[in-house]
């Protein structure tokens, strides 16, 4: 059975997990949630084993909730007590662990098991749009791979869409910086952690190996669904 985590039904609109009522929901406050995953841990193995899905849904991204959601409080607090230098202080903490949110929460859309159809090149209008804008699928990877590889540090690769030049590019963000940090008309249909607790326990510092490896599980059927109303 995949994980199933507790949320309720309200929702944050900056956020893509399921969220919850803080205290402090008088004045409009709501916290995020882990958000459910579609499949087992281990479903996703051998492009990424299973021990590395538990500890990436279950440490790292329940972390960046957790973060975020106490940084929220304490703004809230801080909005309240009109202490502008707390309010300042916080972005940091609300853009980083937000950020992990959001990424994340994209993050385990783009992948599907090799038996649900993880892997399978893009078709339709999505397909028909990569090979416009890059050439051939082929092309794409290994731009994709390419950028990934050189990023320094830790950051993110992404498949976008421009939605105002109705054009795909290939972008990339440090450390947990969300896409739209780039630009307000991309819409992040493909997003590749390159942090090593992506891949570490499995492949070490080799990036590129775990770059290669990931294809096998991408969930292109989602990100050619999010091209398609985006462009409806």
């Amino acid at each position: 059975m995949a994980l199933r985590t507790l949320a309720s039904k309200k929702t944050l609109s900056l956020a893509l997990g399921g969220a919850r009522p803080l205290a402090a929901a008088a004045r409009g406050v709501t916290t995020v949630a882990l958000p459910d995953l579609s499949y087992d841990f281990g479903a996703l193995e051998p492009a990424i084993s299973g021990e590395i899905m538990r500890l990436h849904h279950q440490k790292h991204h329940a972390t960046y909730v957790a973060n975020y959601n106490k940084a929220l409080e304490q703004l809230d607090a801080a909005i309240a007590k009109g202490d502008a230098s707390a309010v300042v202080q916080l972005q940091g903490a609300i853009k980083f662990n937000g950020g992990g949110h959001v990424n994340h929460s994209i993050f385990w859309k783009n992948l599907k098991p090799i038996s649900e159809g993880g892997g399978e090149p893009p078709h339709g209008k999505l397909g028909w749009a990569i090979d416009e804008d890059f050439g051939s699928f082929e092309a794409l990877v290994k731009k994709m791979n390419a950028e990934g590889a050189a990023l320094q540090g830790s950051g993110w690769v992404w498949l976008a869409l421009d939605k105002e030049a109705k054009k795909l590019s290939v972008e990339t963000t440090a450390n947990q910086d969300p896409l739209v940090t780039k630009g307000a008309s991309l819409v992040p249909l493909l997003g590749i952690d390159v942090w090593e607790h992506a891949y570490y326990l499995q492949l070490k510092n080799v990036r590129p190996d775990y770059l290669n490896n990931i294809w096998k599980v991408v969930n292109w059927k989602y990100a050619g669904e999010v091209y398609d109303n985006v462009l409806a």
